[in-house]
Protein backbone atom coordinates (compact mmCIF):
# COMPACT_ATOMS: atom_id res chain seq x y z
CA UNK A 1 0.00 0.00 0.00
CA UNK A 2 0.64 3.61 -0.42
CA UNK A 3 0.83 4.41 3.27
CA UNK A 4 3.49 1.78 3.68
CA UNK A 5 5.30 2.67 1.05
CA UNK A 6 5.60 6.42 2.31
CA UNK A 7 6.15 5.22 5.86
CA UNK A 8 9.51 3.12 4.89
CA UNK A 9 10.78 5.55 2.88
CA UNK A 10 10.64 8.11 5.58
CA UNK A 11 11.83 5.26 7.94
CA UNK A 12 15.28 5.28 5.86
CA UNK A 13 16.10 8.64 6.38
CA UNK A 14 15.47 8.64 9.94
CA UNK A 15 17.16 5.12 10.85
CA UNK A 16 13.92 3.69 12.31
CA UNK A 17 13.20 1.06 10.05
CA UNK A 18 12.06 -1.71 12.89
CA UNK A 19 9.98 0.96 14.46
CA UNK A 20 7.82 2.06 11.32
CA UNK A 21 7.10 -1.41 11.02
CA UNK A 22 5.68 -2.36 13.91
CA UNK A 23 4.08 1.06 13.51
CA UNK A 24 2.20 0.24 10.33
CA UNK A 25 1.08 -3.33 11.94
CA UNK A 26 -0.17 -1.47 15.00
CA UNK A 27 -2.33 0.63 12.43
CA UNK A 28 -3.43 -2.16 9.91
CA UNK A 29 -4.77 -3.71 13.05
CA UNK A 30 -6.96 -0.90 14.82
CA UNK A 31 -8.33 -0.40 10.60
CA UNK A 32 -8.91 -3.63 10.83
CA UNK A 33 -10.88 -4.47 13.65
CA UNK A 34 -12.91 -0.88 13.55
CA UNK A 35 -13.76 -2.53 9.83
CA UNK A 36 -14.36 -6.09 11.76
CA UNK A 37 -16.86 -4.16 13.83
CA UNK A 38 -18.52 -2.66 10.87
CA UNK A 39 -18.84 -6.15 9.03
CA UNK A 40 -20.19 -7.74 12.39
CA UNK A 41 -23.11 -5.21 13.15
CA UNK A 42 -23.59 -5.79 9.88
CA UNK A 43 -24.02 -9.17 9.32
CA UNK A 44 -27.53 -9.96 11.18
CA UNK A 45 -29.81 -7.26 9.86
CA UNK A 46 -28.11 -8.62 6.13
CA UNK A 47 -29.48 -11.79 6.92
CA UNK A 48 -32.68 -10.91 8.67
CA UNK A 49 -33.33 -9.13 5.52
CA UNK A 50 -32.81 -11.64 2.91
CA UNK A 51 -34.21 -14.37 4.80
CA UNK A 52 -37.38 -12.14 5.50
CA UNK A 53 -37.87 -11.24 1.48
CA UNK A 54 -37.61 -14.72 0.48
CA UNK A 55 -40.53 -15.79 3.16
CA UNK A 56 -42.47 -12.79 2.00
CA UNK A 57 -41.65 -13.84 -1.86
CA UNK A 58 -42.51 -17.53 -0.79
CA UNK A 59 -46.01 -16.42 0.50
CA UNK A 60 -46.65 -14.19 -2.56
CA UNK A 61 -45.82 -16.65 -5.30
CA UNK A 62 -47.06 -20.13 -3.75
CA UNK A 63 -49.05 -19.29 -0.42
CA UNK A 64 -51.06 -16.74 -1.89
CA UNK A 65 -52.21 -18.48 -5.57
CA UNK A 66 -53.37 -21.49 -3.47
CA UNK A 67 -56.04 -19.44 -1.43
CA UNK A 68 -56.60 -17.48 -5.10
CA UNK A 69 -58.23 -20.96 -6.58
CA UNK A 70 -59.64 -21.74 -3.61
CA UNK A 71 -62.21 -18.20 -3.23
CA UNK A 72 -62.59 -18.61 -7.20
CA UNK A 73 -64.91 -21.88 -6.34
CA UNK A 74 -66.90 -19.42 -3.95
CA UNK A 75 -68.07 -16.92 -6.64
CA UNK A 76 -68.22 -14.30 -3.94
CA UNK A 77 -67.18 -10.75 -3.83
CA UNK A 78 -63.61 -10.46 -2.21
CA UNK A 79 -62.52 -7.21 -0.49
CA UNK A 80 -60.89 -4.95 -2.49
CA UNK A 81 -56.77 -5.48 -0.99
CA UNK A 82 -57.77 -9.13 -0.94
CA UNK A 83 -58.81 -8.75 -4.39
CA UNK A 84 -55.05 -6.93 -5.36
CA UNK A 85 -53.37 -9.07 -3.15
CA UNK A 86 -54.78 -12.52 -5.36
CA UNK A 87 -53.95 -10.66 -8.75
CA UNK A 88 -49.88 -9.83 -7.23
CA UNK A 89 -49.42 -13.46 -6.34
CA UNK A 90 -51.65 -15.18 -9.66
CA UNK A 91 -48.93 -12.55 -11.51
CA UNK A 92 -45.84 -13.72 -9.71
CA UNK A 93 -47.45 -17.32 -10.16
CA UNK A 94 -48.11 -17.00 -13.72
CA UNK A 95 -44.20 -15.76 -14.40
CA UNK A 96 -42.51 -17.64 -11.96
CA UNK A 97 -39.51 -18.42 -14.01
CA UNK A 98 -38.91 -14.97 -15.30
CA UNK A 99 -39.45 -13.52 -11.64
CA UNK A 100 -36.52 -15.93 -10.46
CA UNK A 101 -34.14 -15.01 -13.24
CA UNK A 102 -34.75 -11.40 -12.14
CA UNK A 103 -34.46 -11.22 -8.52
CA UNK A 104 -31.21 -13.54 -8.99
CA UNK A 105 -29.86 -10.97 -11.36
CA UNK A 106 -30.68 -8.15 -9.04
CA UNK A 107 -28.33 -10.03 -6.34
CA UNK A 108 -25.70 -10.81 -8.55
CA UNK A 109 -25.91 -7.45 -9.24
CA UNK A 110 -25.81 -6.01 -5.83
CA UNK A 111 -22.86 -8.04 -4.99
CA UNK A 112 -21.19 -6.66 -8.19
CA UNK A 113 -21.59 -3.21 -7.05
CA UNK A 114 -20.42 -3.97 -3.67
CA UNK A 115 -17.09 -5.63 -4.96
CA UNK A 116 -16.38 -2.69 -6.95
CA UNK A 117 -14.57 -0.10 -5.46
CA UNK A 118 -15.17 2.74 -7.21
CA UNK A 119 -18.78 1.91 -7.11
CA UNK A 120 -18.62 1.34 -3.34
CA UNK A 121 -17.04 4.73 -3.78
CA UNK A 122 -20.33 6.45 -5.48
CA UNK A 123 -22.50 4.56 -2.59
CA UNK A 124 -20.39 6.06 0.13
CA UNK A 125 -20.70 9.65 -1.61
CA UNK A 126 -24.41 9.23 -1.46
CA UNK A 127 -24.77 8.45 1.79
CA UNK A 128 -22.50 11.60 2.80
CA UNK A 129 -25.74 13.30 1.76
CA UNK A 130 -28.17 11.76 4.83
CA UNK A 131 -27.59 13.76 7.77
CA UNK A 132 -27.84 10.51 10.10
CA UNK A 133 -25.35 8.56 8.13
CA UNK A 134 -23.09 11.63 6.45
CA UNK A 135 -21.57 12.72 9.76
CA UNK A 136 -20.89 9.15 10.91
CA UNK A 137 -19.14 8.55 7.51
CA UNK A 138 -17.07 11.41 7.87
CA UNK A 139 -15.87 10.46 11.77
CA UNK A 140 -14.53 6.92 10.47
CA UNK A 141 -12.93 8.81 7.21
CA UNK A 142 -11.55 11.38 9.39
CA UNK A 143 -10.46 8.45 12.22
CA UNK A 144 -8.57 7.06 9.47
CA UNK A 145 -6.70 10.06 8.46
CA UNK A 146 -5.56 10.80 11.95
CA UNK A 147 -4.25 7.57 12.33
CA UNK A 148 -2.45 7.49 8.98
CA UNK A 149 -1.14 10.97 9.59
CA UNK A 150 0.17 10.73 13.31
CA UNK A 151 1.67 7.02 11.63
CA UNK A 152 3.37 8.78 9.04
CA UNK A 153 4.65 11.81 10.99
CA UNK A 154 5.80 9.41 13.83
CA UNK A 155 8.01 8.22 10.91
CA UNK A 156 9.37 11.08 10.34
CA UNK A 157 7.73 12.78 7.22
CA UNK A 158 7.17 16.52 6.94
CA UNK A 159 3.78 17.09 7.42
CA UNK A 160 2.80 18.47 3.58
CA UNK A 161 4.45 15.05 2.09
CA UNK A 162 2.38 13.68 5.00
CA UNK A 163 -0.94 15.24 3.63
CA UNK A 164 -0.56 14.77 -0.10
CA UNK A 165 0.02 11.39 0.93
CA UNK A 166 -3.19 10.50 2.73
CA UNK A 167 -5.42 12.83 0.53
CA UNK A 168 -6.75 9.94 -1.10
CA UNK A 169 -8.38 8.38 2.32
CA UNK A 170 -11.41 11.45 2.14
CA UNK A 171 -14.20 11.95 -0.05
CA UNK A 172 -15.96 14.72 -1.26
CA UNK A 173 -16.24 17.77 0.40
CA UNK A 174 -13.61 16.40 2.95
CA UNK A 175 -11.37 16.35 -0.02
CA UNK A 176 -12.16 20.26 -0.49
CA UNK A 177 -11.48 20.84 3.52
CA UNK A 178 -8.29 19.34 3.18
CA UNK A 179 -6.97 21.03 0.25
CA UNK A 180 -7.91 23.97 2.33
CA UNK A 181 -6.29 23.09 5.31
CA UNK A 182 -2.89 22.73 2.92
CA UNK A 183 -3.01 25.99 1.40
CA UNK A 184 -3.45 27.57 5.52
CA UNK A 185 -0.28 25.26 6.79
CA UNK A 186 1.93 26.07 3.65
CA UNK A 187 1.26 30.05 5.02
CA UNK A 188 2.87 29.12 7.90
CA UNK A 189 -0.42 28.84 10.24
CA UNK A 190 -0.25 26.38 13.15
CA UNK A 191 -1.69 22.80 12.45
CA UNK A 192 -4.37 23.11 14.68
CA UNK A 193 -5.81 26.11 13.56
CA UNK A 194 -5.58 25.36 9.96
CA UNK A 195 -7.82 22.24 10.40
CA UNK A 196 -10.12 24.02 12.34
CA UNK A 197 -10.44 27.12 9.98
CA UNK A 198 -11.33 24.06 7.45
CA UNK A 199 -13.66 22.06 9.27
CA UNK A 200 -11.12 18.99 9.86
CA UNK A 201 -11.80 18.65 13.20
CA UNK A 202 -14.36 18.87 16.25
CA UNK A 203 -13.88 21.21 19.21
CA UNK A 204 -12.32 18.24 21.43
CA UNK A 205 -9.75 17.30 18.46
CA UNK A 206 -8.88 21.02 18.26
CA UNK A 207 -7.58 20.84 21.46
CA UNK A 208 -5.90 17.94 21.55
CA UNK A 209 -4.40 19.17 18.77
CA UNK A 210 -3.16 22.06 20.11
CA UNK A 211 -1.44 20.20 23.54
CA UNK A 212 -0.08 18.22 20.67
CA UNK A 213 1.40 20.77 18.88
CA UNK A 214 2.70 22.35 22.33
CA UNK A 215 4.26 19.20 23.50
CA UNK A 216 5.70 18.31 20.49
CA UNK A 217 4.22 15.04 20.07
CA UNK A 218 1.62 15.71 17.03
CA UNK A 219 2.32 12.63 15.71
CA UNK A 220 0.67 10.53 18.99
CA UNK A 221 -1.99 13.00 19.78
CA UNK A 222 -3.34 12.41 16.31
CA UNK A 223 -3.41 8.47 16.79
CA UNK A 224 -5.02 9.71 20.53
CA UNK A 225 -7.78 11.72 18.04
CA UNK A 226 -7.92 8.66 15.95
CA UNK A 227 -8.95 6.61 19.25
CA UNK A 228 -11.27 9.20 20.06
CA UNK A 229 -13.09 8.60 16.75
CA UNK A 230 -12.81 5.25 16.91
CA UNK A 231 -15.00 4.97 20.12
CA UNK A 232 -17.43 7.25 19.48
CA UNK A 233 -18.17 5.70 15.76
CA UNK A 234 -17.89 2.33 18.21
CA UNK A 235 -20.70 3.16 20.41
CA UNK A 236 -22.83 4.95 17.37
CA UNK A 237 -22.82 1.15 15.66
CA UNK A 238 -23.87 -0.51 19.06
CA UNK A 239 -26.71 2.07 19.51
CA UNK A 240 -27.45 1.87 15.77
CA UNK A 241 -27.97 -2.35 15.49
CA UNK A 242 -29.95 -2.36 18.57
CA UNK A 243 -31.92 -0.03 17.29
CA UNK A 244 -32.35 -1.03 13.87
CA UNK A 245 -32.90 -4.84 14.45
CA UNK A 246 -36.03 -4.63 16.16
CA UNK A 247 -37.41 -2.20 13.84
CA UNK A 248 -36.48 -4.38 10.61
CA UNK A 249 -37.87 -8.02 12.54
CA UNK A 250 -41.22 -5.69 13.23
CA UNK A 251 -41.72 -4.31 9.75
CA UNK A 252 -40.96 -7.84 7.93
CA UNK A 253 -43.24 -8.89 10.78
CA UNK A 254 -46.05 -6.26 9.65
CA UNK A 255 -45.74 -7.46 5.91
CA UNK A 256 -46.03 -10.80 6.69
CA UNK A 257 -49.20 -10.11 9.03
CA UNK A 258 -50.86 -7.89 6.75
CA UNK A 259 -50.73 -10.70 3.93
CA UNK A 260 -51.65 -13.36 5.99
CA UNK A 261 -54.64 -11.18 7.03
CA UNK A 262 -55.86 -10.47 3.66
CA UNK A 263 -55.93 -14.31 3.13
CA UNK A 264 -58.32 -14.62 5.72
CA UNK A 265 -59.77 -11.53 4.89
CA UNK A 266 -62.83 -12.81 3.06
CA UNK A 267 -63.84 -15.46 5.18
Amino acid sequence: PKIFIASVRASETTGEMSEALSRFIAYESQIQAVKKKVVNASIYPALLLVVGSFVILFLLGFVVPKFSHIYEGTKGELPLLSALLFKVGAFIYAHTRIFVIVVTSLFAGLVFVLMQANLRAKIGRLFLKIPAFGRKLSVYQLARFYRTLGMLLKAGMPILTCLETVSGLLDGNLQKKLTRAVTLISEGQLISESFSQAGLTTPVAAKMLAVGERSGNIGEMMERIATFYDDELGRWIDWFTRLFEPLLMLLIGLVIGVVVLLLFLPI
